[in-house]
This record gives structure tokens, sequence and C-alpha cells, in this order.
């Protein structure tokens, strides 16, 4: 029956939206992709097959109103499926509040998976704005790693998601001049301790584009900014937060019983700090260079692979101290790309190493062949996870 009411409501949206309105978009893209990986702790090479489709339609009643509804349908085909622990909890999607998603199947080796991701309107008068919904919020001005995006941060690893994570809020801005407005956005939940409210000014000036936030994420007091900008025509950006300490999270300090060396990261005194820095630039030749760095000053130095969940509950965008990620990207043709990034752990030496090439095959048709190669020994940010390889054809319409 949910399945079935889920259906219905997206054909509703999209019928009533080319029978009764004068401008209506829709657009989407389909996908393939081939998944071949060697995790340590299996003897095996597990082989999967992902077949992912989506489909946005925008709806434009009025002149000054806008609606989106944007669904994505994921069959999963596989080893990892039967094999890997909690893998639907790691695919499904999270909200506060209605999910809005459907298992369509879950059987052995297969998976159906259909969630609604984006379903917002959105509201302009003069200088206001207001959008109601589903929606991404997009605060960071760092282009990997960016603690300022209280809302909906993201993952520089998940590249298979190129719209990026939302969320459940009401977000209203006012824009002061062209390049600067007032800004206030809030996530309810269902209880106080999930709640994000916080505001953010944006200005620009001496030619940088300059990001001031503060409020309340999951009942701990934030505050921080963000620049972009250029010095000598390469790119310079970067992030800092401030964040109240933790509560102790007791269900990691039980750990301690287990391991004696374990402190964990919600243990700590003081305001959590963090900050980005980022630089990049382009050669006339297309040769282009990207260094990026990220700190938080109750990251782990050893054992990092043991936090990695308790950072994520704590909104920590890495359980370690310091963060490096390097990247050199070429075009090979005015068709093919290729790309080289690696994140570095310089404490435990773990890396992560992620050659990727794209090519366009014809007109809105792409052929995208990556992988990650995951370094490091036992217990260390990403000595556990293997090696993946992947290839992917999409067809956008």
């Amino acid at each position: 029956m949910k399945v079935k009411i889920f259906f219905v409501y997206i054909a509703l949206f999209i019928s009533s939206s080319y029978a009764q309105l004068p401008t209506t978009e829709v657009y989407g893209y389909a996908k393939y992709l081939f998944g071949s990986t060697k995790y340590p702790f299996y003897s095996e090479r597990f082989t999967d097959h992902l077949i992912h489709t989506r489909l946005n339609t925008r709806w434009y009643p009025l002149q000054s109103l806008t609606a989106a509804l944007e669904f994505r349908f994921r069959a999963y085909y596989g080893d990892s499926v039967e094999k890997v622990p909690g893998f639907f909890d790691q695919i499904k999607s999270h909200h506060q509040f209605a999910n809005l998603d459907a298992v369509l199947w879950n059987k052995g080796k297969s998976l159906g998976y259909l969630e609604t991701d984006r379903i917002w309107v959105d509201w302009v008068k003069d200088q206001f704005e207001l959008t109601l919904g589903r929606q991404r919020i997009a605060w960071g001005t760092s282009w990997v790693w960016n603690p300022t995006d209280l809302f909906n941060p993201q993952s520089p690893l998940d590249f298979d998601y190129e719209e990026l994570p939302g969320t459940d809020a009401v977000r209203m801005q006012y824009y002061t001049g062209p390049v600067s407005k007032i800004e206030a956005a809030v996530r309810p939940a269902k209880t106080f301790d999930k709640v994000i409210a916080a505001g953010l000014i944006s200005l620009n000036k001496w030619d940088y584009d300059f990001n001031i936030i503060g409020g309340i994420k999951e009942n701990r007091w934030v505050f921080g900014g963000g620049w972009s900008g250029s010095i000598l025509d390469a790119g310079f950006r970067g992030e800092f937060t401030v964040t109240q300490k933790p509560e102790l999270i007791s269900k990691y300090s039980v750990l301690q019983i287990f391991i004696p060396s374990y402190k964990p990261l919600s243990a700590f005194n003081d305001p959590v700090f963090s900050f980005v820095l980022s630089g990049d630039y382009t050669f006339p030749n297309s040769f282009y260079v990207h260094t990026e760095v990220l700190y938080y000053n109750i990251g782990k130095t050893r054992n990092t692979g043991l936090y990695q969940q308790e950072a994520l509950d704590l909104g920590m965008l890495s359980a370690s101290r310091w963060s490096i990620y390097q990247e050199f990207s070429y075009d090979v043709t005015p068709l093919m790309r290729g790309s080289l990034f690696g994140i570095y752990n310089p404490d435990d030496h773990s890396d992560v190493i992620v050659p990727s090439v794209s090519y366009s095959v014809i007109t809105n048709l792409d052929l995208y062949l990556i992988a990650l190669l995951f370094n490091g020994n036992s217990h260390t940010q990403y000595g556990e996870y293997g090696s993946s390889f992947y290839a992917r054809i999409k067809y956008s319409f």
C-alpha cells in the first residue's frame, strides 16, 4: 500500500503539472554502475551492479513561485547486498520527519529502493525569498570539506550522488545587495536535541565573498565563517567553526572496557574547533591543481578508524586531527578528462587514492571509470576499506 500511494502521488504531481500549468520542466538521467570491491575481511572479491534513475520536475505556476519534486530509484544486485552487514542502512535516507521512501523489494542479492530527496516550494517577493521543504542548504565555500554546512554535510568519496544530500527545512533569505544577503534556516525535529537553527550573513569586500554563521546544531551552539576569492589568479577559500563541547556519548565510552586506550571524542572538555584551507589553479593548457587541508582540534592521531562513527554522530567530517587533499586533473582531449586525487592522514599514514577518467561518448551519454584504493594499517582511518573499481555509463535527458 505504501508503495502504491507513493507512485500515485508522483503520477498525480507530474500529470497535473502538464495538464494545468503554463510552465513545467522534467529532466533527469539513467545510469548503470558496475563495481568490483575487495574488502580486507573477505577472501573473495565482491561484484555489484546498480541501475540508478532520477527524475526532476519543476513547476512555475507564478513568476514568484516555484515548486520542485525530485526522486531517484536505485536497483542493486550483487554480493554486497547479500553479505555486507547493514548494507541497506548505509544507502537509506534519514530525515527527522517523513522519509518519503519505499523498499520495493529486498531479497537475497537484490534490493530496490525508491526515495524523494527533494520536494520544496520557493516564493520570491522583491528582495525576500522563502523556501519550504526538502532542499539543499549549502553554506560552505570550500570544495571538498565544508564544516560550515550545518544542515547537509557531504562526503568527498561519494562520487555517484551528484545532487548531494538535502534536508527538511524552512529557509528565508533577504538580499541586501547584488552579492550580499541575510539568511536564516531551521530544520525542525521531533526532539529539541535534533533541531538545527542558524543564520548567515553573506557580503562581498575586496573582491572576496565572506560568510558569517551562528546558531544551534543538535543542542550545541556553533559559530563560524568562510571566505572565497583569489590570489594571483589562484582560487583561495577557507572555513572555520567553533562548536560547544559535546556531551559524552555513553555508548562509545563503553568501548574503554575492551580497549583501555580508547578515549571517546565526546569526552573532550573544550569547544571543538575546525578549519579548512583550500587553493586551486588552472593552467592555460587545462592542467588543474587543487589542495585542501582539514583540521579538528579533537581529532585523533592514533587508531582513527575506531572513531569514525562517533565523529559522524558529532557532526564531524573526519575523526582525524589532520586531513590533506590533493588533486590533479587534465583535459586529455576535448571529450576526455583524467583526474587523480588523494586524501592523506599524516598522523596514522593511511590514505585513499582515487584515479578517474570521464569520456563523453555522444551527446548526453557519458562514460566514467574510477577506482578507490585505500591503504593503511589496521585501525587507521583508511586501512580497512580495501580497494574498489567502478565503471559507469550515464544517459541524461
